[in-house]
């Protein structure tokens, strides 16, 4: 019997998702979420085998909730099923665990099929995300950038120039400079304009900037 439980802030999807797997035989729903505090608690509680979980609820929900729950309890495994596809999102979840990212237009066969081999130590992931995760994959050595280096790249989406951007952080112009060189070559890009494209397009650095 696979114990689970449902983390999503309406109740009136949760309420499908428990017709739908309940329907299943081999699994038995062991409780509902409607936060990401709230899923936290309860799988520490509860101990499932499988938390199902959207990313975007209130009171968390994000890539942190995911890797809260496996921190308490290594072994659950935890499928996203969300609406949105964002980069971050995306790559967040997987980093932080996540066995699986599905999309709220899956099918309920889908679905079950999904659960079955998460539980069997599988990942499952919806087409668009597992293109977006080659794609990333297949990107020419690219590093992540230093928190100070986002933080950078952060003001320079916003159009500050150099100087602005020192005085912003207190470092001098130079530095400035320096670290826009680093970026540049983690990046694989030659200007301003594409390394923020390609750290937004990547989930370095937030898309909002600007």
């Amino acid at each position: 019997m696979i114990k689970m439980i449902i983390a999503d802030s309406q109740p009136i999807f949760r309420e499908g998702l428990r017709a739908v797997l309940a329907a299943d035989s081999h699994i038995a729903i062991a409780g509902e979420a409607s936060s990401g505090e709230e899923v936290v608690v309860r799988a520490r509680e509860l101990r499932p085998d499988v938390v199902l979980m959207d990313l975007r609820m209130s009171s968390g929900g994000g890539a942190d909730t995911v890797a809260r729950i496996l921190d308490d309890r290594p072994e659950t495994r935890v499928v996203v099923l969300t609406g949105a596809a964002d980069d971050r999102d995306i790559f967040g979840a997987i980093a932080a665990g996540a066995a699986g990212y599905l999309l709220k237009e899956t099918s309920a066969i889908e679905l079950l099929a999904a659960i079955f081999t998460v539980v069997e130590g599988g990942t499952v992931l919806a087409p668009p995300v597992a293109t977006k995760l080659v794609s990333r994959m297949s990107m020419p050595d690219m590093q992540s950038l230093t928190p100070r280096e986002a933080e950078v790249l952060s003001l320079v989406a916003k159009g500050l120039s150099n100087a602005e951007i020192g005085r912003s952080l207190i470092i001098g112009e130079s530095t400035v400079k320096t670290h826009l060189n680093r970026i540049f070559g983690k990046l694989d890009v030659s200007g301003r304009t594409a390394a923020v494209t390609t750290a937004m397009r990547w989930g370095l650095i937030e898309s909002s900037a600007g």
